[in-house]
């Protein structure tokens, strides 16, 4: 059998900076201090903490690289964050990142959104997306059948759902900050 989706990497390969201190300490792993930076992983989705490496330069929003082999500004990932323990900057800037994710991986959600099946015999996953609902659901479910989703301009032009990066980066939101009780797109 041939598996058409690669197992998930258990690593992630790349992290989008939310917030750094210079001059920081870790709150993940004790007595670790220097740049700290608060970001959040482009495929899993989980809130990190990472050490950067000494004089380097970040930006918020700024996509960083912090796989296993040739890293060049990060020393390590230190653990996992939860939202609450992000600072309120951290906060701040998180929905503008995530959208860019959504926006930058369209290929990928819209592949989600092309193959996300019921949840339970009552609930789809779909419906758990916001503004998503039964109705748009219904015909999203049609429309797939008859031809894959290319792009969100073409979910958009054949089921009338609007914005659907807002909407998919709003669930996300949701899961990140716990208000949601099942995941769809973040790897706890």
């Amino acid at each position: 059998m041939h598996r058409a989706h690669s197992p998930p990497r258990k690593y992630e390969e790349y992290a989008y900076v939310l917030d750094f201190n210079p001059r920081g300490k870790s709150s993940t792993v004790r007595g670790r201090e220097g740049i700290i930076i608060t970001a959040i992983g482009e495929d899993r989705l989980t809130l990190l903490e990472i050490l950067g490496v000494p004089n380097s330069a970040f930006e918020v929003g700024e996509r960083i690289y912090i796989g296993k082999e040739g890293r060049t500004k990060v020393l390590s990932v230190l653990g996992k964050m939860e939202y609450d323990n992000i600072s309120s900057s951290a906060q701040s800037e998180l929905p503008g990142v995530v959208e860019k994710i959504v926006t930058q991986n369209e290929s990928r959600f819209v592949d989600y959104l092309n193959n996300a099946q019921p949840l339970t015999p009552r609930i789809h996953a779909l419906e758990l997306i916001p503004g998503i609902g039964k109705t748009y659901m219904k015909t999203m479910l049609e429309e797939r059948d008859k031809k894959k989703f290319e792009n969100y301009q073409d979910l958009q032009d054949r089921v009338g759902f609007k914005d659907p990066i807002k909407h998919i980066s709003d669930r996300i939101m949701d899961e990140i900050t716990g208000e949601s009780r099942m995941n769809l797109f973040v790897k706890r």
